[in-house]
């Protein structure tokens, strides 16, 4: 068999996603503050391209609309228009309408407060203004700056680092002592294999044992333990309270969070009196030392969409908008495009120019794009989930993507990135896109579906209401269920229980009856 070269012209169909496409699915990923930091860059690359401060020329182009209603919804209003004057409109006007009642330039100058004629005028003498050694009343004086005058919060380690000053009179267990606060987390826990910690600082494991045990003895009582139990002992060895029924409950707070108290009393050997009082002490207990100090503030989840209820007055209804203190704005500033065009004589030059003015023009119909997609998107949601808004997560209907999808004209794959990482603000609370689409349970009668959530918010209603002589098993939870007309299976209850962290019938009768 020969091995010959030869040419062959065929034809075919491939799809082909440019540049530009593939740009554009990121953009709509992206939430309003991953696009802002996006655009941050992009202006940098781009001379063309500019913020939006809210003072539009005539000559640039926003990527804004003007609002817009979708026809055919009749009770929706859609707008991503900052300036339009719209339910939330109204309400940022009545802040930023408040006037100013301070007028700085009269204080100590004129007005009720000027000196009288012949007075004596401490702040216009040199002698007051210098009294004391280095001070002064001038507000441009560093000593007196906002920053210098605010009182320091004191970190963790600002915290042991004056205690290792005077506990470790040898240097190098100073240096053992900063060494292991550095494996301390947040919550005062030390996590750190001392034996090859030992080894990496080339020092016995004996010596730092010696100086671990010293530095869990610092304030606050519970610091640099190794688990949730020694923590606890800790903190009861300051209060001489560590005896040996202690030592065994804590030794055994497995049994503790079963509520396992009949077993715990033949550990302890107590009787239920006593085992009371130490469960009572060891509540008044702090599991986490650390955060005493290092304060973490979470990040707040900023909606990307806003939606309230409409007033009668303006037929009722929901108003829907992307959040304008978010939503990152762009224009294209045209007016400089046309000057340095004039300028511009060399071929590089124009193309250079050519490519930027594409690009400036292609983003803001890609972000306007986005804007539309995203108010479809959450319109439609709340079109179909209504019920949830008005009556609660118990009304919560069974969706997928592919409903949105039909409704607006869309893929499935587009209303999946657009649902991603991005969330609403709603009467109810702030709420992910993704959590509007459920997963649905057929009723007893075949006549309707149940989502998967509002199941949940069922079984979590059932067990909040239940006696503690009355506990409900999965079983018992199933027959409710299903008396409503939810057709569920045993283990589905199960499972949607445990998804919830409800403990099971056994732990609840354990709980209630202790």
């Amino acid at each position: 068999m020969s091995i010959n070269q030869r040419l062959d012209l065929r034809q075919g169909q491939t799809l082909t996603m440019t540049p530009q496409l593939q740009q554009a699915i990121k953009l709509l990923q992206m939430s309003n503050i991953e696009l802002a930091e996006f655009l941050e860059a992009e202006i940098e690359k781009n001379p063309l391209l500019e913020k939006d401060d809210g003072t539009q020329s005539p000559a640039s182009e926003s990527v804004e609309a003007e609002e817009t209603a979708r026809p055919g919804d009749g009770d929706i209003l859609t707008s991503h228009n900052a300036d339009g004057q719209d339910a939330f409109a109204a309400d940022r006007a009545a802040a930023d309408d408040r006037p100013l009642d301070t007028d700085f330039d009269n204080v100590f100058t004129g007005g009720d407060m000027a000196p009288q004629e012949g007075g004596y005028d401490a702040f216009a003498t040199d002698s007051f203004a210098s009294v004391g050694s280095g001070g002064s009343l001038k507000f441009d004086d560093p000593d007196f700056s906002f920053e210098n005058t605010m009182a320091k919060e004191q970190t963790l380690r600002d915290h042991l680092e004056e205690q290792i000053q005077l506990e470790f009179e040898n240097a190098g267990d100073r240096a053992i002592a900063r060494v292991l606060g550095d494996y301390l987390d947040e919550a005062g826990y030390i996590r750190a294999d001392l034996p090859a910690l030992a080894e990496r600082l080339g020092t016995e494991l004996a010596r730092v044992e010696r100086v671990l045990d010293t530095l869990q003895r610092l304030d606050p009582a519970g610091l640099f333990a190794r688990s949730l139990s020694e923590c606890l002992a800790l903190q009861l060895r300051e209060r001489d309270r560590l005896d040996p029924a202690m030592q065994k409950l804590l030794q055994n707070l497995d049994l503790l969070g079963a509520h396992d108290l009949k077993k715990l009393r033949n550990i302890c050997e107590v009787d239920e009196e006593d085992l009371r009082d130490m469960i009572a002490e060891i509540k008044t207990l702090n599991p986490k030392p650390g955060l005493a100090f290092d304060r973490f503030i979470s990040q707040t989840v900023v909606p990307d969409v806003l939606m309230k209820p409409l007033p009668k007055s303006r037929g009722g209804g929901w108003a829907v908008e992307l959040n304008s203190d978010t939503l990152p704005r762009v224009l294209v500033n045209r007016t400089y495009y046309a000057e340095i065009t004039k300028n511009a004589t060399g071929q590089k030059d124009k193309e250079y120019l050519s490519a930027q003015i594409n690009s400036a023009n292609w983003l803001v119909r890609a972000l306007e794009q986005r804007a539309e997609t995203i108010l479809k998107v959450a319109t439609d949601i709340i079109v179909q989930q209504e019920a949830f808004f008005l009556y609660g997560v118990e009304y919560l209907k069974p969706l997928v993507l592919k409903d949105v999808a039909s409704a607006i004209g869309m893929h499935e794959s587009t209303v999946s990135r657009v649902t991603t990482g991005k969330y609403i603000g709603t009467p109810r609370g702030v709420f992910e896109l993704k959590y509007f689409f459920t997963s649905g349970v057929a009723s007893t009668d075949g006549s309707a579906t149940w989502s998967s959530e509002a199941i949940k918010a069922r079984i979590k209603t059932l067990v909040d209401a239940e006696k503690p002589a009355a506990i409900l098993s999965d079983d018992d939870l199933m027959a409710s269920l299903k008396a409503e007309g939810i057709d569920i299976a045993r283990r589905t209850v199960a499972k949607y229980r445990e998804a919830m962290k409800i403990p099971s019938s056994v732990q609840r009768r354990r709980l209630k009856n202790s």
